[in-house]
């Protein structure tokens, strides 16, 4: 008579093969393909905008239709974002090697941005999306984004806090800015970077070479007026594409396991809207896909959107998609119920099951 083990299954376990079965169905479809034809177009044509721009500038000096320029460059230097961090995630490629460089030389010499920076936060960030104490993207800051950290703040800081959803709006002009700063400081710090120089000399020449361009180029009051236009609309649309994707959505407890599907699906968000959506989000708006797939082409991304809904709805998993309304609507709750720090309603109940 066969061995029957008497100890109920645990439902972490029951739920291993999940995942597996889903990459099989995605495999299946060709998703994960290269797709060359979108990249190089894309690179080439930002490219070809970027240049156009700075002809632009020279040629125009002592006009304000330089502001549109200023915001047409934050609208290319928001797509180079985008696609450094596809770089990054090895959509572009097949080389390990293609992938690295070109996401260190678009994010740095095109970008403003240190990749060493960015690559080990947003890893992290990958591997546990909303879990406390292993999510850098909510770590403390600016804004309490956990509970906890809420409820440690005291005087001005409380104050902030307790309205911090709708002060999420004025300063999302800032996080250009941000972005800048951190990276510079990484490359400045003690903290390990690799190839560290390399970096340095692409933020020199896109941060420092920008600023002495156009202050050379324009009066003094025009280039600070190109400045603030430039970078604070290009804060709105990284921070902007980046901050649907998770705000809002539930939070993992630090110490909880849930299994690889759950984990990227439960706390992620889609927005919908389109082909306009997708160019100003770069993409990130079907989060749930990234996510699950994060070395998949940003084309293939729209055509696996159906098949991993199907698929959740068959499995009985939650999965969320908003309008882009919504899902601001959503940050600014979150934020400001996050801020009274006497409700903890973001916790997912579900995660409790895979500890």
């Amino acid at each position: 008579m066969p061995h029957s083990d008497p100890r109920p299954a645990r439902p972490r376990d029951a739920h291993l093969s999940l995942y597996t079965e889903l990459a099989r169905r995605v495999q299946a479809e060709g998703l994960q393909r290269r797709r060359y034809g979108y990249y190089w177009t894309r690179f080439g044509a930002n490219l070809a905008v970027f240049a156009g721009i700075w002809v632009g500038v020279a040629v125009l000096r002592d006009s304000w239709f330089q502001l549109l320029l200023a915001a047409l460059l934050a609208v290319v230097s928001a797509q180079f974002g985008f696609l450094g961090h596809d770089a990054a995630h090895r959509q572009v490629f097949r080389s390990a090697r293609w992938n690295e460089w070109s996401a260190r030389v678009v994010s740095g010499a095109l970008t403003g941005l240190s990749y060493g920076w960015w690559i080990h936060k947003h890893n992290r960030h990958h591997s546990g999306p909303n879990q406390v104490d292993r999510d850098p993207d909510i770590a403390p800051g600016v804004f309490a984004l956990t509970p906890d950290i809420a409820r440690g703040r005291r005087g001005a800081a409380a104050a902030f806090t307790r309205r911090q959803g709708w002060w999420f709006f004025l300063l999302l002009p800032l996080e250009g800015l941000n972005l800048h700063v951190q990276s510079a400081r990484t490359l400045l710090g003690r903290a390990p970077v690799r190839l560290r120089a390399v970096e340095g000399a692409f933020l020199a020449v896109r941060l420092g070479g920008y600023l002495a361009l156009l202050f050379v180029l324009l009066p003094p009051g025009k280039a600070a007026a190109f400045v603030a236009v430039q970078l604070g609309l290009f804060g709105i649309l990284l921070g902007g594409a980046f901050a649907p994707n998770h705000l809002g959505m539930p939070l993992v407890p630090a110490g909880a396991r849930p299994d690889f599907l759950r984990r990227q699906v439960l706390m992620s968000r889609n927005v919908s809207g389109g082909p306009l959506v997708n160019f100003f989000m770069g993409g990130l708006n079907l989060q749930i896909e990234h996510h699950l797939f994060p070395s998949m082409p940003r084309p293939g991304l729209a055509q696996a959107r159906s098949l991993v809904r199907a698929y959740c709805a068959e499995h009985q998993i939650t999965y969320t998609e908003t309008n882009l309304a919504q899902a601001y609507a959503a940050i600014v709750r979150y934020l400001n119920t996050v801020g009274l720090r006497d409700r903890d309603p973001f916790h997912c109940p579900l995660l409790g099951l895979y500890r």
